[in-house]
């Protein structure tokens, strides 16, 4: 019998070995699990639900250095939080889960049970999943999360999911339960949630009060504006920033921000901080005929 692996699993042993060095154990006074070094300065990424409401732990390394933590930043609606480390090792390198397709191959580091170090294989299973997510009274989707077939269990939930290049794309969450991949993706949109929590230690959101579901816009309508779908408004929060503007349930959103929408993902990408208080332009099709209205964000508040 050969010594030599075979290709698949030479590509997996080399991501391992490339990646491993990058992911920490984190323990916390009520709990743990895995976070993945990002910059040069000790940044560490990791789960929200991880960090919960503590503000320091300690990581510890596989090459077994231990390090004090701080928690500077958390947003349970992306659920990232970010640490800062006394001491750490080179950050790993970040891709763009934007650039993932059905069937490649994905690679979960973490320290599932306390076992640092822990390695799982396997495919993107599927893109563009939604992860509820709830803190206190405020209810959100995780967009465009990745789901997989590489095993993942209590302890991975902060721990790099990376691409055959050893890039990682993806930070997973075992809160859907044993057995089940998922991984917030890294992405443009949460490199600046990122980016937020590093400076700021919080992600301010806009709020506009509307719920939808896509929805395929009329063939006519379709070939008009270039655009196949829409966000069906199917429940306007009464007195909130929609329904001061005129949204009604029935409307078919098509752009926000002059932008066309396609889901609420769509949506939850332009409530960000700075549309807070400003007129948003919103472009909806109702009995037929395009609309626009001008809606005015409040900033979304946790409880």
């Amino acid at each position: 019998m050969s010594d030599e692996l075979d290709p698949y699993s030479r590509t997996v042993s080399e991501v391992a070995r490339t990646l491993t060095p990058h992911v920490a154990s984190v323990s916390l006074p009520r709990g743990g699990g895995s976070a993945v070094v990002v910059t040069e300065e000790g940044h560490l990424l990791t789960n929200a639900h991880v960090v919960g409401g503590s503000s320091s732990g300690e990581a510890t390394y596989s090459d077994g250095e231990e390090s004090l933590f701080d928690v500077i930043g958390s947003d349970a609606l992306s659920d990232l939080a970010v640490l800062h480390a006394r001491t750490a090792p080179a950050p790993a390198e970040l891709g763009n889960a934007d650039d993932l397709v059905v069937g490649q191959l994905v690679v979960a580091v973490g320290s599932p049970l306390g076992l640092s170090g822990s390695v799982t294989a396997g495919v993107v299973s599927a893109l563009g999943r939604s992860l509820p997510v709830r803190q206190g009274q405020a209810a959100r989707v995780i967009e465009d999360v990745i789901q997989t077939d590489a095993a993942l269990n209590p302890g991975n939930s902060g721990g790099a999911l990376a691409d055959s290049h050893g890039r990682v794309v993806g930070i997973n969450t075992a809160v859907a339960g044993f057995g089940l991949g998922l991984a917030v993706p890294i992405n443009p949109t949460t490199r600046r949630i990122i980016d937020t929590l590093m400076v700021e230690g919080r992600v301010r959101r806009a709020y506009l009060g509307v719920v939808g579901m896509p929805a395929p816009l009329p063939d006519d309508v379709a070939e008009r504006t270039g655009q196949r779908a829409g966000l069906r408004v199917i429940e306007v929060v009464t007195g909130g920033p929609a329904d001061r503007a005129g949204l009604r349930k029935g409307d078919l959103i098509l752009t926000v921000a002059r932008e066309q929408i396609r889901d609420a993902q769509g949506i939850q990408r332009k409530l960000f901080a700075e549309v807070i208080g400003t007129d948003l332009a919103v472009t909806v099709l109702r009995n037929g005929a395009m609309v626009d209205v001008y809606a005015r964000p409040t900033e979304l508040t946790i409880g």
